[in-house]
């Protein structure tokens, strides 16, 4: 795993709405150097604390950047391969790293292979491009044959991987992503559907191209064992945390996160190895603003996404309490056009920023939550805490949910009289006595607790 990911946190942008793209470009024509806006982003996300960017997809498409058609050319929607390469370099000189997002299970329509297909039919050399092409039937889009399509999508018909020009195309175009944008790493889409002989291929392509590049995989139901792992991934999406962290405070039930992380990362882990992206919402989740029933809750989902096991992401605009949420198909409600406030307090929590910017520097100040070992200490529906540990450093995390004031008894591991400070309030101290802490809690907090 490349070395840079232990002190990363992430910002996750998705570029085609950020920057306000037309939802389509049928015609691939209409060259706009939207790209160059972001350039004002970047001082804003150090200010928050991260040192890394996830850029949501960014080559050329005819929709939401998710149905490729040429991955060497930056959509035109959002500029040229000159913008990219400027905004990568210029994140570098302020020491900020750039994933890239892969599309490499499907591409759309437009993709030069299917094109050539359409134009030519059962003659065209691109047929074995695709999967089971039958042209004894036509496709739900009218098409003189039917394929496979991602999720029965039929705009976006899927690659055959094992075809060694599909390779090679998909391989030539990583080392240019590398080479010349130079790209940090990867997020895999739809990587569960992919191919593992091709994806361990991908996967040295892009370590040859650059040994210290981080590869993350979209992963929402498989064991991430199957896909993380030498020779394959170094990390994936973890949706099972995500889907515990905002479940647990909706239902006021934190025996579900504390399940969950504690048979990822606990002593007997079953991932307990792994640096997993964590996130709180993300372009196809509802916006965690939205998603909260108790609003108060804000604080305090990220004080947990911070702190547990994984790389943090924040995605765009929730670090101000944005709200979204999909519309039966719909995602654009997630990927909304957004502008740097001239006023931070026209943003609906002003607040959050400050706290985002503060958690992150309590992180990047200890590594036993950036790579520390975790330790469930406490787990009640309404109260949870858990100890993070890398050598001599140690940080108790203690949380409630509960509309009252609460103290809670957990074991220190300290000698008595060893106190903590909580980070988060320096006039809160904790004193080991008989073996254990007592923590008292506000109504709707949390608590990091520092020596």
């Amino acid at each position: 795993m490349a070395l840079w990911t232990d002190r990363a946190i992430f910002y996750h942008i998705y570029p085609l709405g950020l920057l306000d793209s037309p939802r389509r470009d049928d015609t691939g024509e209409g060259l706009q150097h939207r790209l160059p806006g972001l350039g004002a982003w970047i001082p804003h996300l150090k200010d928050i604390g991260c040192n890394a960017v996830y850029l949501g997809p960014v080559f050329a498409s005819v929709s939401h950047g998710y149905d490729t058609t040429d991955y060497t050319r930056v959509d035109p929607r959002l500029g040229d391969n000159d913008d990219l390469a400027a905004f990568i370099g210029a994140c570098h000189d302020a020491d900020v790293r750039v994933m890239l997002d892969g599309v490499f299970n499907h591409v759309g329509r437009e993709f030069f292979a299917f094109r050539d297909l359409l134009e030519h039919g059962e003659s065209s050399g691109f047929r074995d491009w695709f999967i089971d092409v039958n042209f004894g039937q036509e496709s739900p889009l009218g098409d003189p044959f039917t394929y496979q399509a991602y999720e029965g999508n039929f705009d976006m018909p899927r690659l055959n991987l094992l075809h060694p020009d599909v390779r090679q195309h998909l391989y030539d175009a990583v080392r240019v992503w590398f080479g010349d944008f130079g790209a940090d790493g990867i997020r895999f889409d739809a990587v569960e559907q992919i191919d593992r002989e091709f994806l361990g291929g991908l996967c040295a392509v892009a370590r040859e191209a650059n040994p210290d590049c981080w590869l993350v995989g979209e992963i929402l139901a498989t064991d991430y064992r199957d896909l993380v792992r030498p020779g394959l991934l170094d990390s994936c999406t973890n949706y099972e945390a995500f889907k515990g962290i905002w479940s647990s405070f909706n239902d006021r039930n934190l025996y579900e996160i504390a399940y969950s992380l504690n048979r990822q990362s606990g002593p007997d882990g079953i991932y307990r190895d792994m640096a997993l992206f964590t996130f709180v919402d993300n372009h196809d989740q509802d916006r965690i603003a939205s998603r909260l029933t108790h609003h108060e809750d804000l604080a305090s989902v990220y004080t947990v996404l911070y702190t547990i096991p994984g790389v943090p992401s924040v995605y765009y605009g929730s670090e101000w309490g944005i709200t979204g949420a999909k519309e039966g198909a719909n995602d654009d409600g997630m990927r909304p056009a957004l502008a740097l406030p001239d006023d931070p307090a026209t943003m609906p929590e002003p607040w959050l920023p400050e706290h985002i910017a503060r958690l992150s520097a309590i992180r990047r100040d200890h590594d036993a939550l950036r790579h520390g070992e975790y330790t469930e200490l406490h787990v009640a529906s309404e109260q949870f805490a858990f100890r993070r540990q890398a050598g001599d450093d140690v940080v108790i995390v203690a949380i409630n949910t509960a509309v009252r004031e609460v103290t809670i008894e957990v074991e220190s591991g300290f000698e008595d009289g060893s106190i903590l400070t909580d980070a988060l309030d320096d006039d809160v101290t904790v004193t080991a006595e008989g073996g254990r802490f007592r923590i008292p809690l506000a109504a709707n907090s949390i608590r990091i607790l520092v020596r």
